[in-house]
């Protein structure tokens, strides 16, 4: 017989139903949360790369259409955007982290884009990883709880 833990508890003893409500909290409780926490840091990842992407096209734009100044929208938020005007395009400023900005080059923000992004995938790796880590365990647990159940009923 399989147990699952969506079947309900009722048909098993009561010592195998506080097992089997003990797995379910560890898994709920531990596991799940770790999982949707770990998830997460890696999409918030995912997503400041992709900042950074848009950021290395507008610079290839810039650079192969050889703009000296340049009239664009900038996104202050919750999609509000505002025309913005840039009379200079030499120099533009990067965000490097922890909410500094440093004014670069075009040829250094693309430099440091690349290295950035290579750092990103990186961590986005791991993530990927401990996410697959924290997936193994959970069927670790339902392996354990089928197993158990399984040899209280003989």
């Amino acid at each position: 017989m399989s147990v699952s833990l969506k079947q309900p508890t009722q048909g098993y003893p009561k010592d195998i139903q506080e097992t089997i409500k003990k797995y379910e909290e560890f898994i709920t409780t531990t596991l799940k949360p770790d999982l949707e926490q770990t998830l997460e840091q890696r999409d918030a990842i995912y997503t400041r790369m992709t900042e950074y992407l848009k950021l290395k096209t507008h610079i290839d734009a810039i650079k192969t259409q050889d703009l000296q100044e340049l009239e664009t929208k900038v996104d202050l938020g919750s999609s509000f955007y505002v025309k913005a005007f840039v009379p200079d395009t030499k120099m533009i400023y990067v965000s490097v982290g922890f909410g500094f900005h440093l004014e670069m080059t075009l040829d250094e923000a693309d430099a440091f884009i690349d290295e950035k992004v290579r750092s990103m995938e990186k961590l986005a790796d791991k993530y990927t990883q401990e996410a697959s880590e924290i997936r193994a365990r959970i069927q670790m647990v339902y392996s354990a709880l089928v197993e158990n159940v399984k040899g209280e009923k003989q």
